[in-house]
């Protein structure tokens, strides 16, 4: 079978546009749209005849594709209008097409070529040829990942449904006060309603929230609103305790901006508005675009974490005595239970940790300031009082005496086995 026999059959079979046409021979030639396919077919064919190319051009509308082939133009202007005046830079575009008009498609290649796989689908056509009209007219890239928009045309239903996926902006944080959570804190009495039995919630006096700021609520509004988008949802690399600081080089998070409206923004900008808006409670620092892949590995870090701990002793401690108790905990693997201040939430078991270095900063009669950096996931608190014995060595057991907690600090959180965490292919 060759290029004249195919447009012989085809002819015969009703009027077909060039694109139909064309479509069937997809896989016989590179570099040429399956309209230019199709007209070459039909010159072919008008001069292996000896017939003028009128008498054999298709007059009547195609009844394979009923017309849709040469409606690309239109179908690219709406889905321009649906994404309205949203910012993007990468786009994808989709088609459905009615039932009737997929089985002509599938049952015209098959009488001319002998398989209904053959050649190119008009569905595949469809997307590819509104999709790069989409881009000349809106100087955007086409993306078949994680595009920045997705247009779906539903040729049937004469509708242009438009998805527009989330952007990223990825920082680092530093807490600069106590008793904050990182994320909003549902009240527990209300379970976050704000409403009792039919009344304000007293323990929450009708917020729903336990604690009425948090570095989500205090940083994601004015990304959100920077980005003008339809929601905002704060991940963080791990969190501190709600009575910690997180102080030094921060913490890194990702604020994910459902629907944006607009994708470029000016983070220098971005960052005294956050700032602003946090009143010196919270702070952010490295603001930049990031990719949604960014989430997961923040969420993923396997990070260790240096902390400053403010402790006092039930009697007083020479400092030798003090240095060389602190320096016995350094290299040591600790085995922890859950901490009894979290086994309400947490899974009974007990954990292996290494301590990889202590210090002593300062201090006085009774009480010291100590820094240590630990493996991901040590309870520093108990490393310090013991919990009972539930956290085993302690510096309480090596000191002999009772040691409280009386401030944390966490001054720097990095990727585990490295002193930076490696964002570089995750940003824009």
């Amino acid at each position: 079978m060759d290029v004249v026999d195919v447009a012989k059959d085809a002819v015969e079979l009703g009027p077909v546009c060039e694109s139909c046409l064309g479509r069937t021979m997809a896989d016989w030639s590179r570099g040429l749209t399956n309209r230019q396919r199709g007209e070459a077919a039909l010159i072919a064919l008008a001069i292996a005849e000896d017939v003028p190319f009128e008498s054999i051009a298709p007059e009547d509308q195609c009844w394979v594709c009923e017309g849709l082939c040469d409606r690309y133009d239109t179908l690219a202007e709406d889905v321009v209008d649906a994404i309205g005046d949203r910012e993007f830079s990468t786009y994808q575009v989709g088609t459905r097409l009615p039932p009737f008009i997929a089985e002509n498609d599938r049952l015209f290649r098959e009488d001319i070529r002998g398989d209904a796989n053959a050649g190119e689908s008009l569905k595949r056509e469809c997307n590819r040829e509104i999709g790069k009209r989409v881009g000349k007219l809106t100087e955007a890239t086409v993306e078949f990942g994680r595009p920045d928009v997705l247009a779906i045309v539903d040729i049937e239903a004469e509708t242009i449904e438009i998805t527009v996926n989330s952007a990223f902006i990825y920082g680092r944080y530093r807490k600069l006060e106590r008793g904050i959570p990182q994320t909003r804190w549902p009240c527990s009495t209300c379970d976050g309603r704000g409403i009792k039995r039919g009344e304000e919630c007293p323990d929450c006096d009708g917020s729903g929230l336990r604690y009425q700021r948090s570095v989500e609520q205090l940083v994601a509004p004015s990304i959100q609103e920077a980005m003008d988008g339809s929601d905002a949802t704060f991940h963080g690399a791990g969190r501190e305790d709600i009575d910690a600081r997180m102080l030094g080089t921060g913490r890194p998070f990702v604020v994910e901006v459902s629907e944006p409206r607009r994708r470029t923004v000016d983070l220098h900008a971005l960052t005294e508005a956050v700032n602003t808006a946090a009143g010196g409670a919270v702070e952010v620092i490295e603001l930049a675009m990031a990719t949604h892949e960014m989430v997961e590995h923040v969420k993923e870090l396997e990070a260790s974490k240096t902390y400053e701990v403010n402790v006092s002793f039930s009697e007083h401690i020479d400092e030798e005595t003090l240095t060389e108790a602190i320096k016995a905990l350094e290299g040591r693997t600790i085995e922890q239970e859950t901490p009894s201040r979290v086994s309400h939430r947490r899974a009974a078991l007990t954990r292996t940790r290494t301590v990889y270095a202590a210090e002593l900063l300062e201090e006085t009669d009774s009480d010291a300031r100590i820094k240590i950096h630990g493996e991901g996931g040590l309870y520093i608190k108990e490393l310090l009082h013991g919990d009972d014995g539930r956290t085993t060595p302690n510096l309480a057991d090596e000191l002999g005496v009772t040691v409280t907690v009386d401030a944390l600090d966490v001054v720097e959180v990095v990727a585990e086995g490295d002193r930076s965490f490696d964002t570089e292919r995750y940003l824009h």
